[in-house]
């Protein structure tokens, strides 16, 4: 009876209903993510000491940072417009083996700034797989499931989680260099796979055919002047604005973040190399518990109070870890829980805000322009950030309790979206 009441629950379960209810591209990606995140997530925590341990300087990771978010602001300006006439599944297909397959390898042999960087202009492809991939995971879902799609997407990348001590294992055995080139190389085999799944099973969108046959036989070029009638019309919306102001925030926190936390923890706080796999565990374990458990009983159409809550709570993790004393591990567990909460409840509702605000009819190419935007905001920061840890490494995160602070000030001016079963 227990068995048989658990299978009623988990079949029942909102997020499962959220699969049934949407079949297709938005099932077949949201399963085959794992194939990114988990050796994403295996090789995250590593990734900047990867680098740092052959000789490449903080200042020297800012700068490619800063560098590649250039780049990819040029990618971006063409993604929708390569979305619109090769369609949503190929430009996926196409970003996924150029931004990840191969720049994974390139990164697998590097040993140098200049290898590095080269695999980072590599990756720059990943943001015309972005735009596309975005569009052909929601395109033909249900408005009122985004939130759930989106938490899907989350959940595949934690996937990682059952994986992630195998890597702090093999650091510890072999040590960093040699098990992050290994990763790197397997990082490139299931991306590869990904991209021959995303071949037989997803299928061209609705809005991608329609955009596919008004595009035939229209320059790029032409296509690229048309963002001169785009920018302004985004300019005018303020609701857009503001979700891309969150957005925007966002993304340069995540990269101080994701670049510049296991330098701290191991060269400021003297923790061991051998803890960075603990942290994504924990952060992965936070998150699946509230994505399952508790994401399913907040309203999947009110976006302010969450985000509120969730910013608030990055700030409080921001603080914890700046006050955090030397050999501490216990302040940086209680960071990574706090900003593992914050980020379950932001995650997913920042990204569907801003696709519940843009025209569906230039979705591709609205949502290509915003990307670019974010990046080209952002790019300033990598190198500020790398500036800022070798002054002190403290003051990348302090800059981070910033600009989460800033957020909710902007949550707070936001309105809610009016979300129903028709609505883009």
């Amino acid at each position: 009876m227990r068995l048989s009441s658990l299978g009623r629950r988990i079949k029942y379960h909102p997020l499962i209903q959220v699969l049934g209810r949407n079949k297709g591209n938005p099932r077949t990606l949201v399963l085959i993510e794992p194939l990114w995140g988990i050796p994403y997530n295996l090789i995250a925590p590593f990734a900047t000491l990867y680098m740092y341990t052959q000789g490449v300087t903080d200042v020297q990771i800012g700068t490619i940072l800063s560098i590649t978010m250039v780049i990819q602001v040029f990618f971006s300006f063409f993604a929708g417009i390569l979305a619109d006439k090769l369609g949503r599944k190929f430009t996926t297909m196409m970003g996924d083996f150029f931004g990840w397959a191969l720049a994974c390898l390139v990164w697998s042999v590097s040993h140098n700034f200049w290898l590095f960087l080269l695999a980072a202009i590599l990756n720059c492809f990943e943001q015309i797989n972005q735009t596309a991939w975005y569009c052909l995971l929601i395109e033909d879902a249900q408005p009122t499931d985004l939130v759930g799609l989106y938490t899907w997407v989350s959940i595949g990348g934690l996937v990682a989680i059952f994986f992630a001590p195998l890597s702090g294992l093999l650091v510890n055995a072999y040590s960093v260099v040699p098990v992050v080139r290994v990763l790197y190389v397997l990082f490139s085999l299931t991306m590869l796979t990904k991209s021959l799944i995303t071949l037989k099973f997803c299928k061209e969108t609705k809005q991608g055919q329609i955009r596919r046959a008004e595009t035939k036989g229209v320059s790029v070029f032409h296509m690229l002047g048309e963002y001169r009638h785009l920018i302004p019309k985004l300019l005018r919306d303020k609701g857009v604005l503001k979700a891309v102001a969150v957005s925007v925030i966002l993304y340069i926190t995540n990269m101080v973040s994701t670049n510049f936390f296991s330098l701290y923890v191991t060269q400021r706080l003297g923790l061991s190399e051998n803890v960075l796999a603990l942290f994504p565990i924990l952060n992965a374990a936070v998150m699946l518990v509230f994505m399952v458990g508790i994401q399913h009983r907040l309203s999947s159409t009110r976006f302010r109070a969450p985000l509120w809550v969730g910013l608030g709570l990055y700030c409080v993790a921001a603080v914890v870890l700046i006050l955090s004393p030397a050999d501490s591990l216990g302040f940086v567990l209680v960071y990574v829980f706090v900003a593992a909460v914050a980020a379950a409840l932001v995650n997913p509702r920042k990204d569907a805000l801003l696709q519940l605000n843009i025209d569906v009819q230039e979705r591709a190419r609205l949502n290509a322009l915003i990307m670019a935007s974010t990046i080209l905001l952002s790019s300033p920061f990598g190198y500020l950030a790398g500036w800022l840890s070798s002054l002190d490494r403290r003051l990348p995160f302090a800059f981070t309790f910033l600009l989460f602070a800033a957020a909710m000030v902007v949550v707070g001016r936001i309105k809610e979206p009016q979300v129903g079963e028709n609505t883009p």
